[in-house]
């Protein structure tokens, strides 16, 4: 029993602090769900970005220069291009305390230009993946739905496993959504 609650306890004071700390001012409002289905996780994404739908569209698809705006991507290029499918390799890195996890994979995203964007694992660090986004207009706004299932390759704390993704999902769509705001000429409150 103590071989395993030791290292629970170490990833727990290792994990919260790096939770509590790597959240922009403004990512409150960002709802982010994450459960279990089996071996699978279940992650649901929601926010609101005051600009535009092709703004917000051309950020969720720069995978080319998506490294240089979400501090969890690595590496990002796109090595396929078809008129409505790409092929998009990317490295991402999950850091708590000391430890950091890298993740590789290539995925294929299929687009249906300022409405959705299905993702699906081809090759990579998990054993199974796939997501669904859809931009929704709302007045001068863009509502960004995500939804989607992943099953990892490696086994993830049950309970500080989930706080410390849902605390990293919410920072990555806060840098996209800081970077929406940045490309549609407003401060990252969403004020000109």
């Amino acid at each position: 029993m103590r071989k395993i609650v030791l290292p629970l306890l170490l990833l727990l004071a290792l994990a919260m602090p790096v939770a509590a700390h790597a959240l922009p001012p403004d990512a409150s409002d960002i709802a982010v769900a994450i459960h279990r289905d089996g071996e699978a996780y279940v992650v649901d994404v929601d926010m609101v970005v005051e600009a535009t739908a092709q703004q917000v569209w051309d950020v969720l698809t720069d995978y080319d220069h998506m490294a240089d705006f979400v501090s969890n991507v690595a590496a990002s290029r796109v090595v396929s291009r078809h008129p409505d499918k790409i092929e998009v390799k990317q490295t991402s890195r999950l850091v708590f305390g000391p430890f950091e996890l890298t993740f590789e994979n290539v995925r294929s995203i299929e687009l249906v230009p300022l409405r959705e964007i299905r993702s699906r694992l081809l090759s990579g660090d998990m054993k199974a993946s796939s997501f669904t986004t859809w931009l929704r207009p709302e007045r001068s706004a863009t509502r960004v739905v995500n939804h989607g299932r992943f099953t990892p390759d490696r086994w993830i704390a049950p309970i500080i496993g989930i706080a410390v993704l849902e605390s990293e999902t919410r920072k990555q769509f806060a840098e996209m959504r800081a970077e929406m705001l940045r490309r549609a000429g407003r401060g990252a409150a969403g004020t000109p």
